[in-house]
């Protein structure tokens, strides 16, 4: 079982990073909000929890330990996975998604892709009782100021991705657009598509 890796980003996409560790080259699929953080060619530390299944072995990370035990806690919760957790994760921070268990607030569980309305109403009624959810760190500590909370960032900055820019350059160009523009954050799902577009044109500019 592996549950650490320290090394070095060789590679970041929407969905996983690539680490370095010694020539071997693991590929770890991650919050967005961590993957945000990560920089190719920085060292890095990242908690790890190994799924294997029928028709694939996959490595899931987390920039805290704390991050990767709510991961394992929701996989206790009937019919919630690796994939399902994960998504979780990249939807609500582990603060967030501690006080939406706390607040049985189903609504903010069901906007993570993959869950439901029931399947949220699942993970509150199976969790809420079992664990001390004021005993799990924030996910997630220590890393960029936006990342932890601004899912509109996230958003455009996959977008980005998505077509084709690293995503250090996409987050430099998303940094510049916000500053430049006086552009409040967390970003509202109004300004998201108005960053997008920005970031896009100044990057565009820059080839």
């Amino acid at each position: 079982m592996i549950g650490m890796l320290s090394g070095t980003v060789a590679a970041v996409d929407a969905t996983s990073a690539l680490i370095d560790v010694n020539g071997v080259g693991f590929e770890v699929r991650m919050p967005s909000a961590d993957l945000a953080t990560l920089h190719v060619g920085a060292a890095v530390t990242v908690m790890t929890s190994m799924s294997v299944a029928q028709d694939a072995i996959t490595l899931f990370g987390f920039l805290s330990s704390g991050a990767k035990r709510m991961f394992l806690q929701l996989q206790k919760v009937s019919g919630i996975g690796p994939k399902v957790a994960l998504s979780l994760l990249s939807t609500l921070p582990s603060d967030a998604l501690i006080q939406a268990i706390h607040d049985e607030d189903a609504t903010a569980l069901a906007k993570a892709p993959g869950l439901g309305k029931k399947g949220a109403q699942k993970i509150i009624l199976e969790l809420k009782g079992s664990i001390d959810l004021s005993g799990v760190e924030p996910a997630g500590e220590g890393t960029a100021q936006h990342a932890p909370e601004d899912t509109g960032m996230l958003r455009v900055i996959e977008g980005l991705i998505s077509l084709g820019w690293k995503q250090q350059e996409a987050q430099q160009a998303v940094d510049a657009v916000i500053e430049n523009e006086g552009i409040p954050t967390p970003l509202s799902d109004e300004d998201v598509s108005t960053v997008l577009r920005l970031a896009l044109a100044s990057m565009d500019r820059g080839r």
